[in-house]
This record gives structure tokens, sequence and C-alpha cells, in this order.
């Protein structure tokens, strides 16, 4: 049999002539790498319709663009793959000189690590890496500086083969308030669908504003659905946020919020708290949100809860079931 390569493209920023910085990167520190939660989310949506705004590239088009995947372009290794930096021609997205035009990173994944027929994320690893994320915040605002992330998204958080998540691209983080000072004005940055709406409307700048982006996060973890542009909550228009705030507040209606494709095998008290919290870190009032150690606290009693002895009999019952219904229909 023929064997096949598959690549993956992620669009960078646009360098100018002869400016081009080569990446600080260093491949043996990407090892465990093995893509970002973006990249988990969408592989588990294999039967839902994507943007049909998509650029297809050929083999060619990827190995004119990268050098044929020259080594020196190489700046990272995960476990289903090896990235490289190549370059695209911004207005017709054909591949460009080395060192012109729009940076863009592309995966080229490994034979035996096809990521077609990816299962969901359980539970309990999407509860993890929100912990991951929410301790990776708290760490940077409780530092004496009061480090800003600014564009916490999907896309920024790397996982693992293990599922173990770590933030990255901290080139949009700012410093915080200092003194008396209650917030940091600046140009307004980051990806919408995430960004917190005080920020977008004034620039005025807090931790509150990365709690909000985590909140966006926490329901991308729960409903397996995208930010923005998502074609089950009104497509390229329609954010998730929206959408999902008619249902967080509800006891009996949080439930139309979570992934089916987790058929129904996640923890009940656990996913509501969660979504409760989620709605929390969403206040429109940067002030009535919790911070990001009260967040971590919260996560984390959750995860506790749900290790007991009791909570696991009563998931695998729940799986069980599950499983019997499922095979009957």
């Amino acid at each position: 049999m023929k064997a096949v390569t598959s690549f993956m493209l992620f669009l960078g920023t646009k360098v100018a002539p002869g400016n081009a910085k080569q990446s600080s990167s260093n491949p043996s520190h990407q090892q465990a790498n093995s893509g970002t939660l973006s990249d988990a989310l969408v592989g588990s949506l294999g039967d839902q319709s994507f943007s049909s705004n998509l650029k297809s590239f050929t083999s060619n088009d990827l190995k004119n663009a990268t050098k044929n995947f020259s080594s020196d372009n190489l700046i990272g290794e995960g476990g289903f793959g090896y990235v490289f930096k190549g370059w695209i021609n911004e207005t017709t997205l054909s591949s460009s000189k080395p060192g012109t035009g729009t940076v863009v990173a592309v995966k080229k994944l490994k034979a035996q690590s096809f990521q077609e027929g990816v299962q969901p994320m359980s539970w309990p690893t999407r509860l993890q890496i929100a912990i991951d994320i929410a301790r990776g915040l708290s760490f940077l605002h409780s530092l004496n500086a009061n480090i800003i992330y600014r564009d916490l998204k999907a896309s920024n958080v790397l996982i693992d083969s293990k599922f173990h998540a770590k933030l990255s691209d901290f080139g949009l983080a700012r410093k915080g308030p200092s003194g008396d000072g209650t917030h940091v004005s600046t140009r307004v940055v980051g990806t919408m669908g995430y960004a917190a709406p005080e920020y977008v409307a004034s620039g005025h700048l807090t931790p509150k504003s990365d709690v909000y982006s985590f909140g966006v996060v926490l329901l991308e973890l729960l409903s397996g659905r995208r930010a923005m542009g998502d074609e089950t909550i009104g497509g390229a228009q329609g954010t998730l946020v929206d959408w999902a705030k008619q249902f967080l507040g509800d006891g009996k209606q949080f439930s139309r919020i979570m992934d089916t494709r987790l058929r129904g095998e996640y923890s009940k008290k656990g996913a509501q708290a969660a979504s409760l919290l989620a709605l929390r870190c969403l206040y429109m009032d940067p002030k009535n949100r919790p911070t990001m150690v009260e967040v971590l606290a919260e996560l984390e009693q959750q995860q506790t809860l749900q290790s007991s002895p009791q909570a696991k009999l009563e998931h695998r019952i729940k799986t069980l079931t599950s499983h019997k219904s499922h095979n009957l229909s």
C-alpha cells in the first residue's frame, strides 16, 4: 500500500524581506509537545462541518514553502510529527522566498500518527487541562510583576502526548498595573471570541481580562465547540459565549452545552460546577469575576471530589450503562 503523508499548516505573522527572525525554539525543548488544545478539540469534531473559507495546499506547495522540509527549518518535534517553519505570500498564499511574506508552521505527521478518528477527550482529561491552564495563569498573576497573558486561546495551549497542558506564545504578555493603578492602558490586540469585552471597548487591561478568556476556553472544553465560527452555534458570526450563556445559569439546561461525544460519561455535579465557574469568569463586570487563584482552587477541589472512591464507582456504573444503551441503539 502506498504511504500517505499528512500535513497541518498554521499561519504566523507577517515578516518583511530581510527582517525574518530565526526561531529561538530548541527542538529538544519541544519533545513533549504533540499539538495544541485547538488540535485536540478539532480532532474530536470529525462529524462537524468546517468553514468553506479554507485554502488547500498541495504537498509541493508546502515543500516549496519549507525548502523541502529542510532540517534548517525544523522548529519542533512532538508525539505526532515534526514542525517546520516556512513562508507564503500574504496575498496569493503561494510559497515565497525564505524571510519574506507570512511565516507559517507546517506540521508533518509521522506515518504512524494519523489523527483521523481521534477519540474525544474524556471528562477527567478536560478537567486536568483546565487545571493546568489555570495553574499557569495563577502563576503569572501571582508574580510581583503581575504578568497579564493577554492572548489565552485554545491554539496557544500546548498539549503533550499525555495531555498535560502548558501555555505558549507570550508575545502579547504585559506587566500588570502597579501601585494604586487599576489597569494598564494598551492597544487592543488578541483574538476575537476570547478577548474580554471591557478590554476590547476601552483598551483597559487587567488580570481579570485573562479570567474572561479562561472562561471561554473552559466553555470549549465543556462543549467541544470552537469559540467562534462553529456551525452549530451560528457559523462565522456566532460566538460560543453568546450561545452558551442562555444555558449556563440553569441547572436543568446546562447539560445542553456539554459535548455529546462524551455520551454522558462525566460527573454531572462536577460539570455543572465547571459550567457555573465558566459563567462567573464571563461576567461583564470584571470586578465580579473570580481571580485565577480562586478558579484554580475550585477546579482542584472538583478534581479531588471526582477522584473519591464513591465518585469513581458512580462513574463506572454510568459508563457501563451508557455503553449498554449505545450498543442497543
